[in-house]
């Protein structure tokens, strides 16, 4: 799996993207000079980059999502919890919880996501 872990510029330049695609690359470049005060060689330097790990594409002068925003979320808690935690999901419940109490509503949702988990493979 690339990496996907972006820095404060990529996520901030990532959400704008997602918030604003399918979008011309010069009204990218606009966007990006209004909201950051970003050259043009800037933004396209940056979106080369989310383009590389797979994020978005430049497609004819048009800047699309390969991936969105939930994916990308998805796909970075994986990645964390492999890469942190040898891919156990209970270890990483258990260090997530260590030091602090799950509130009830917190305890309940788990309990419906594990009980959704074991009905949807019977």
């Amino acid at each position: 799996m690339a990496d996907l872990e972006l820095g404060e510029v990529q996520a901030r330049f990532a959400d704008l993207v997602w918030e604003k695609q399918p979008v011309a690359s010069g009204e990218l470049v606009r966007i990006c000079e209004q909201e950051f005060g970003w050259k043009k060689s800037t933004t396209y330097t940056v979106l080369k980059k989310l383009c590389e790990k797979g994020l978005f594409i430049n497609d004819g002068g048009t800047v699309k999502a390969l991936v969105s925003r939930d994916e990308y979320s998805s796909r970075r808690s994986t990645q964390f919890v492999a890469e942190a935690f040898g891919g156990s999901l209970p270890a990483f419940l258990a260090a997530f919880t260590s030091g602090r109490k799950l509130s009830a509503s917190e305890a309940d949702e788990i309990r419906r996501m594990i009980d959704e988990y074991e009905s949807s493979r019977l």
